[in-house]
């Protein structure tokens, strides 16, 4: 379908969502429908990773103020949660592409992919608090990915940090120059190209069963994925062939 606010890529193992409404790529409804239906549209692209990214000297300053209005919020709400919940049933490993400032409903949006990478003046932040509302995802989200303390600094304070802080604190995975910004994210997606998207889809989905259950129970719903689904695939076979016969496997993404 064609898109207003976002532009659409599939080539070399990434299927791409890049947003599309600079300077700043505020984030109205009608932009967050397209993410939505973007979303579902690549768990059904062949490919290996999701990248989201972004024209303009911003990722995102957030979601429209003027969507927060009381005839509109309800339905700014609703179109909210069904982005993250289209990114969280998304199958392939989301990864976040930052070149600027993801502040607000934007750097939820980062929150939520499975790997960030940023460049040198990447900012980060969740400003809700000093305009008198909350950030839901990420009220959900940082307590799980860093420390309570550190969580709540940035949900009670609505301070931005750099991505030199984001990578101390452990909320993403490198930090780039911004002259080769473009040479390392194509470095850093070539360790992901190169494998089985089945692979990597299972892997994520693996490593999500475990999530917020006991050892046994994350282990035996673990133990599941590999046994009933992993070992099914043919890109499974082919690997642990390669490896005995010393060669480079060969994967159909099945």
């Amino acid at each position: 379908m064609p898109y207003k606010f976002l532009k659409v890529r599939n080539e070399e193992g990434v299927v791409g969502i890049t947003l599309n409404r600079p300077p700043l790529n505020v984030l109205t409804i009608d932009m967050m429908e397209e993410m939505v239906k973007a979303f579902q549209w690549a768990q059904e692209e062949s490919g290996n990773v999701v990248v989201v990214d972004a024209e303009g000297k911003a990722f995102s300053a957030g979601v429209d103020v003027a969507d927060h209005t009381p005839d509109k919020v309800g339905s700014m709400i609703d179109v909210f949660d069904r982005l993250f919940l289209s990114m969280a049933a998304l199958e392939k490993p989301i990864i976040g592409v930052i070149n600027g400032v993801a502040l607000g409903g934007g750097y939820e949006v980062v929150l939520f992919c499975d790997m960030i990478v940023a460049s040198e003046k990447a900012r980060f932040g969740q400003p809700e608090i000093q305009v008198g509302v909350l950030p839901p995802i990420a009220c959900y989200a940082l307590p799980r990915l860093t420390s309570r303390p550190l969580a709540m600094e940035i949900l009670l304070s609505g301070d931005t940090f750099t991505a030199a802080e984001a990578k101390e604190m452990g909320l993403i995975n490198a930090v780039f120059p911004v002259d080769d910004f473009e040479q390392n994210v194509d470095e850093f997606l070539k360790k992901f190209t190169s494998l089985s998207p089945v692979v990597l889809a299972l892997t994520k989905k693996a490593a999500l069963a475990g999530e917020r259950k006991s050892f046994a129970d994350g282990l035996k719903a673990i133990d599941h994925i590999y046994l009933e689904e992993l070992m099914q695939t043919k890109d499974a076979v082919e690997g642990l062939q390669a490896f005995m016969e010393k060669r480079s496997p060969k994967w159909q993404g099945k």
